[in-house]
């Protein structure tokens, strides 16, 4: 018996056009092949920059957090941020509080990227939306906050995987 709540049919995802998580991706991988090529310019990987991106909003928090808001697991973000550290744009430190902690703070360097890398993000968000008003982009950002937030309440619903019985 099909589920209630959904909109299509299941034969309708089949077509991947039809589904918002591969338009989504797709529109990711754009936008991060856009950006990178950007990037690249001054030797930072797009991987590089996303880390970067969350510092220069707010220094210094903990390595933890920053996976949070890259939105990546902590030994990926590790990894990443050896990569940041050899290239000499960011240092890590323990917390003083508590020991277990490390914090992430940016380079000088890292620092003056901002006004150098940032425009490239303006430049690429502004090819994506080519021929859309100020409006449908506002309406583009507020559908996929709906979506993001749609998906995370569900995703609290669910057990993870180390809940499941083996």
């Amino acid at each position: 018996m099909p589920d209630n709540r959904t909109r299509q049919p299941a034969e309708y995802y089949k077509d991947p056009e039809n589904s918002i998580g591969y338009l989504t991706r797709v529109a990711f991988r754009g936008f991060s092949r856009l950006m990178e090529k950007r990037t690249l310019q001054r030797d930072i990987s797009a991987g590089q920059w996303r880390f970067l991106r969350q510092l220069w909003r707010e220094d210094g928090i903990t390595q933890r957090e920053l996976s949070d808001r890259v939105g990546m697991r902590e030994p990926t973000t590790v990894v990443a941020l050896k990569s940041l550290e050899a290239s000499k744009l960011i240092r890590r430190e323990k917390s003083k509080t508590d020991r277990r902690k490390i914090h992430i703070y940016l380079t000088p360097h890292a620092r003056t990227l901002e006004a150098i890398l940032a425009p490239f993000n303006a430049e690429v968000h502004d090819i994506a939306t080519a021929g859309m008003s100020d409006d449908e982009v506002d309406l583009l950002q507020s559908l996929l906050r709906r979506v993001i937030a749609n998906l995370a309440e569900e995703s609290t619903r669910l057990p993870m995987m180390t809940d499941m019985p083996g």
